[in-house]
């Protein structure tokens, strides 16, 4: 199993990473939105609780029912802009996490590409689809609930106490005594949630990869009787997540009871001291109300922050992981080459001393060269580093030495820009045998998909056929012909002149192998660079050079 992204080495509670400005340009103006938003929500909130006072003082005090009922219009449209202005703000809450939630996506899928395929085999895919997927989806919490009261937060809370201070200073007072322990308390709290919270989601990336490596070897666990272990395993996994989610919701509940518990006895302060000094006559009743009515709104986003905190936790640890990943690439000084987009001049292949590095394994140096027309056969031993080579020309495998194509460095080019491969792995998807043909081409040309299969000695299989999870429905030998095609395809479309086969007759029968070696020297025959790895001595007949790998030990 592959290793996870690497987690920072402190947990630091921010209200907001500042890296999600940096990778998700929405949230900028998101923020500036909800900034606005939040003055209006203000001035609302001081006017509703004035109007409240004016209201009811003024039927205490027998006030005019013109007047009166003036107030209340008034104080009905107030609490119709409150309604407004939530309204806009959820409206414009969803749009900026849909839209960061597609930025932040593509940005993976962009830094993804720009690490390559060799940073991408040392991270477990099942956890980045989790992360990509359910993940970034946890977003809508964060952006719909906690980033809008987090604003409102900043912005009220201070305004509400300056016109409680300019009203009763006392009040005021009791209010910057007692507020600072709900912050102090949402800290530690935020701590504790943060920690549980980062487990519950690292539990469950953690399910999905074992998941996902048992149901891509269930077959084999079956042959040696361990599906029963695995499926143990994966209830084991699956209970450790049920624990981790209830330590989250006991330590949720906790806190909201806490919060809860602080704000009520800081309004109760409020409200005794108020009523002392209203029976000894020192406070009137209008600015005792008014105050009154406003102490629960000094308290309510401070809150709510802490409330909506624990909802939006789960998107909050998956956006660390995208993060990670994102700062990886930035800093990486060994990203893979995207190219310059325009596809490189037909010519030779040329290879001097390639050595490929995995990790701080070093193998053997490597060298060929490939003209256009011809078939090169790499022979060796198991080991000896023969699909490495392949690997190193696909960016897959960090390399050093010397290798271009056509003149041009192959460190310049994308692979896609020249390179057709099949590995030994078909790694098919699901969905038609023709699109897994036509990978990548977004109008498939149904002729070219025909042309391919019946040169990768498929041409048998119904390229309408529909195949499951990682090509379900097809043998072994099948997969690994439809694989075959799929590089073929993209040799004929002239997406690529240079088609790299490593051990492509592996599961083939005698005859069949005999056709497909006639296919591949009529492909080079035409002008395709053919490289081929095989350990098959039959492959010899088309070469027009054999570049032998001998086993050595791997160096240090």
């Amino acid at each position: 199993m592959s290793e996870t992204v690497d987690a920072p080495p402190r947990e630091r509670v921010r209200p907001v990473d500042p890296r999600l400005l940096r990778y998700a340009r929405a949230s900028r103006t998101f923020f500036v939105l909800i900034t606005i938003i939040g003055v209006a929500q203000t001035a609302v909130i001081v006017a509703i609780a004035w109007l409240l006072t004016i209201a009811i003082t003024g039927a205490i005090d027998g006030m005019p029912l013109p007047g009166l009922a003036t107030t209340l219009i008034w104080l009905t449209a107030a609490f119709a802009a409150r309604a407004a202005l939530l309204w806009v703000r959820e409206w414009a809450s969803a749009r900026a996490a849909a839209r960061v939630q597609l930025q932040l996506r593509s940005a993976l899928v962009d830094a993804v590409g720009d690490l390559g395929p060799g940073w991408l085999s040392t991270r477990n895919s099942a956890q980045l689809a989790v992360t990509a997927g359910r993940g970034l989806d946890a977003l809508d919490a964060y952006f719909g609930r906690y980033l809008p009261q987090l604003v409102l937060t900043v912005i009220a809370t201070p305004v509400i106490v300056l016109v409680m201070w300019s009203q009763d200073w006392i009040s005021g007072l009791t209010v910057l005594l007692t507020l600072p322990l709900i912050p102090i308390f949402m800290v530690l709290i935020g701590l504790a949630t943060r920690t549980v919270q980062k487990r519950q989601w690292q539990t469950l990336t953690h399910l999905a990869a074992r998941f996902s490596d048992t149901v891509h070897g269930l077959s084999t666990l079956k042959v040696f009787g361990r599906q029963g272990r695995a499926a143990a395993s994966i209830e084991r996994v699956t209970d450790d997540y049920r624990r981790e989610t209830m330590k989250v919701l006991r330590v949720s509940f906790m806190s909201g009871f806490t919060l809860e518990f602080l704000a009520s006895i800081s309004v109760a302060i409020i409200a005794v001291s108020i009523g002392f000094r209203l029976l000894d006559g020192s406070l009137s009743l209008v600015v005792g109300l008014f105050v009154l009515l406003l102490a629960p709104e000094a308290y309510l986003p401070l809150r709510k922050v802490g409330v909506q905190f624990h909802a939006a936790a789960e998107g909050v640890a998956a956006t660390d992981d995208v993060f990670g990943v994102l700062d990886a690439a930035r800093t990486s000084g060994t990203r893979a080459p995207r190219g310059s987009g325009a596809a490189p001049a037909h010519g030779d292949l040329v290879v001097r001393d390639l050595v490929v590095r995995y990790g701080d394994d070093v193998l053997p140096p490597l060298s060929l060269h490939a003209p256009p027309g011809t078939v090169t056969l790499i022979e060796g031993p198991s080991g000896a580093g023969k699909s490495s080579l392949f690997a190193a020309l696909r960016g897959a495998a960090a390399w050093s030495g010397r290798a271009s194509y056509g003149g041009v460095d192959v460190a310049r080019l994308s692979p896609s820009q020249w390179l057709a491969w099949s590995g030994q792995q078909p790694a098919l998807i699901a969905g038609t045998i023709a699109s897994n043909v036509a990978l990548g081409d977004a109008d498939a040309d149904g002729a070219l998909v025909s042309a391919a299969l019946g040169l990768a000695t498929a041409g048998d299989l119904d390229p309408a056929f529909v195949l499951g999870v990682q090509g379900a429905g097809l043998s072994g030998g099948q997969a690994q012909r439809v694989s075959v095609a799929r590089a073929v395809y993209r040799l004929l479309s002239g997406r690529a002149d240079v088609i790299a086969l490593d051990e492509p007759s592996a599961a083939l029968d005698g005859s069949t192998e005999v056709v497909l070696w006639a296919n591949l020297r009529e492909l080079a025959d035409r002008g395709a660079t053919v490289l081929l790895v095989s350990h098959r001595v039959s492959a010899r007949s088309i070469a027009d050079e054999i570049v032998r790998v001998e086993a050595r030990e791997v160096m240090a």
